[in-house]
């Protein structure tokens, strides 16, 4: 009977305490940017942090790590304590296309999980005033004309500007 009694008391207090549980953020975040400061990337999420500080009531603190096409940056975002404070940001080339390009030392489909799709940068294309097209179906019958290939210059291996290519290429 005792042990009965004990064991209702102890219910009982547990449900007249408060709950609580740590509210997230309570801490600031880190979002790692794989690019150097000042580019396009840079600038998306520092405007995207300002937003989310107002937003969380945390600091955002954007650290930008770079090299091998963005692959050292999100290396570190994978190897981070996986408890929502740091996390990656990137695009196309640094969270798919490496992965087909460069052996990681990380998987980008088991290692990362998606949390937002944000804005895109469009992509075009430009040439010397000599080339004779003025528009896209112009250019490419200009290319098909030409007896020697087309070169093009894009970011670097598995680029948004390098697949892009490589699609406009077929």
């Amino acid at each position: 009977m005792r042990r009965a009694v004990c064991a209702v008391l102890l219910a009982w207090v547990a449900l007249a305490m408060p709950s609580r549980a740590d509210t997230y953020p309570s801490r600031p975040i880190t979002v790692i940017v794989p690019f150097a400061a000042g580019g396009p990337s840079d600038a998306m999420m520092r405007i995207l942090a300002e937003h989310m500080k107002r937003t969380l009531g945390q600091p955002v603190l954007v650290e930008n790590v770079t090299g091998a096409g963005g692959s050292i940056g999100v290396g570190r975002a994978v190897r981070s304590k996986p408890d929502g404070y740091t996390v990656s940001f990137g695009h196309l080339g640094t969270h798919v296309a490496n992965g087909a390009v460069y052996r990681l030392g990380y998987d980008l489909v088991a290692d990362l999980e998606p949390v937002v799709l944000l804005p895109s940068n469009p992509m075009i294309i430009v040439s010397k005033t000599n080339v004779p097209a003025k528009s896209l179906p112009e250019l490419v019958a200009w290319l098909k004309s030409q007896p020697n290939p087309a070169s093009a210059g894009t970011a670097g291996n598995g680029s948004g500007s390098h697949i892009a290519g490589l699609y406009f290429e077929q």
